[in-house]
């Protein structure tokens, strides 16, 4: 893997799976567990809504005491209406593992932005999947106008190996997908290059009835922490129809604010697209041979902790 400097990543550790199967608390138990044992440990996590600044209850980052306790990267780089690619996140995620690397540590990658997750630890030559601003903006413009489905409708017509990859129910990936078909036509997705250091793969799973319940829970708690002032304060800063807007809640919240549904009709109708969501991460990450499935239903940390002591005495 060729990342620009020349440098060594740290090993990495990678956490993935569904929304609210507990990855962030995991992955600060981990960087606390190494930092006991004398190990540099930092988070990077790998979210594509985190990245946006003011964003912070409705996309579930690490609380600022968390971050006090463990170093984090990947959150709060831009403002809601800046562009942020895999591309830019790969950069940014290499660099950090790079200087961490450098000062014998380990690194965390955790989230549940899947290609964002395979971007860094496979490699995925990011250079090779086309930008064009021009052609973005044309193309969301037309979704506005036309709607998802007929821009799924076009991606299916169009590139039928790059929608069967990519989720439809998506607008903001619908859109990149056509840009991708656009500047570069139907063709497989680039080579992994590889990961310049040892990793060790967990994809966490929760039982669904008990996963069902935490998404609730987890609703619930979002609102009673602010999430509608949140999303009151970003719709004033902000257009309401930018991409970065489709994170689950905001909507949600916009709708109370207009009157258009009760409080307990928006913690609802958030709870249900997240139910939604988590079955489209678990299709993807049943993909992932590379992540080992750990059942988070209870505690996972005493098998993750057998793990991580394996992968450190194979580091010796």
């Amino acid at each position: 893997m060729t990342t620009g400097s020349g440098s060594t990543p740290a090993p990495l550790i990678v956490i993935g799976g569904p929304t609210a199967t507990g990855k962030t608390g995991l992955a600060i138990a981990l960087a606390e567990r190494l930092h006991g044992q004398g190990i540099p440990a930092e988070i990077v996590s790998a979210d594509s809504r985190q990245v946006y600044r003011g964003m912070d209850i409705g996309t579930a980052k690490a609380t600022p005491a968390e971050r006090a306790r463990v170093v984090h990267h990947g959150i709060d780089l831009v403002d809601p209406d800046q562009p942020y690619s895999v591309a830019d996140f790969r950069a940014h995620a290499l660099a950090a593992l790079e200087s961490l690397g450098a000062r014998g540590g380990i690194g965390i990658l955790a989230g549940g932005t899947g290609f964002w997750l395979r971007a860094v630890s496979a490699g995925i030559d990011t250079d090779a999947l086309p930008f064009d601003a021009q052609v973005r903006a044309k193309l969301e413009d037309r979704l506005a106008h036309d709607g998802l489905d007929a821009a799924a409708a076009r991606l299916s017509a169009m590139a039928p190996l790059l929608a069967a990859r990519t989720d439809l129910r998506n607008p903001r990936r619908v859109a990149r997908a056509l840009e991708i078909a656009i500047l570069r036509g139907d063709a497989p997705l680039p080579e992994p290059l590889g990961y310049a250091a040892p990793v060790l793969g967990i994809q966490l799973v929760v039982e669904p009835a008990e996963h069902g319940r935490r998404i609730r829970e987890r609703a619930r708690a979002q609102f009673d922490a602010g999430l509608v002032e949140e999303a009151r304060t970003l719709r004033e800063r902000f257009d309401p129809s930018l991409p970065a807007f489709t994170s689950i809640g905001y909507r949600e919240s916009w709708a109370y604010l207009d009157g258009e549904c009760t409080l307990a009709e928006a913690v609802t109708a958030d709870a249900q697209r997240n139910v939604q969501f988590a079955k489209r991460q678990r299709t993807w990450f049943r993909r992932e041979p590379g992540l080992a499935i750990v059942d988070a239903t209870t505690d996972p940390r005493p098998v993750v902790a057998e793990r991580l002591d394996a992968f450190l005495a194979s580091l010796r």
